[in-house]
């Protein structure tokens, strides 16, 4: 049974910084190939940023461009999404994914992906 588990949401003002966590129990965390996806309110849930299993190719939506950064540690069995410079429009329920497929490449369907975590919430004050 694979778990995610999302942590490090909360409130944050504009121009600030937070960082995500995220881990997948249940099988070698180093074979995961994560993602983070979120969804604001009255909308569908959309891309924010991707890693491959081996942390080598990462891949962003154009929003977070240059203020995300996703990272996978395998010693800790963790991805972290570095937020900078948040706005407003970051404000929603972030989600991680989890897939074992032994890519190269990073995932931006949200249907490659086989595991979610519950969420975790991300709000940004003006």
């Amino acid at each position: 049974q694979v778990q995610v588990l999302e942590s490090g949401g909360g409130l944050v003002q504009s121009g600030g910084s937070l960082r995500l966590s995220c881990t997948a129990s249940g099988r070698t965390f180093s074979s995961y190939n994560m993602g983070w996806f979120r969804q604001a309110p009255n909308k569908e849930r959309e891309f924010v940023a991707a890693i491959s299993w081996n942390g080598r190719s990462t891949g962003y939506a154009d929003s977070v461009k240059g203020r995300f950064t996703i990272s996978k540690h395998n010693v800790e069995d963790t991805v972290y999404l570095q937020m900078n410079s948040l706005k407003p429009e970051d404000t929603a329920v972030y989600y991680c994914a989890a897939t074992i497929s032994g890519s190269y490449t990073y995932y931006s369907s949200e249907h490659e992906y086989d595991y979610w975590g519950q969420g975790t919430q991300v709000t940004v004050s003006s």
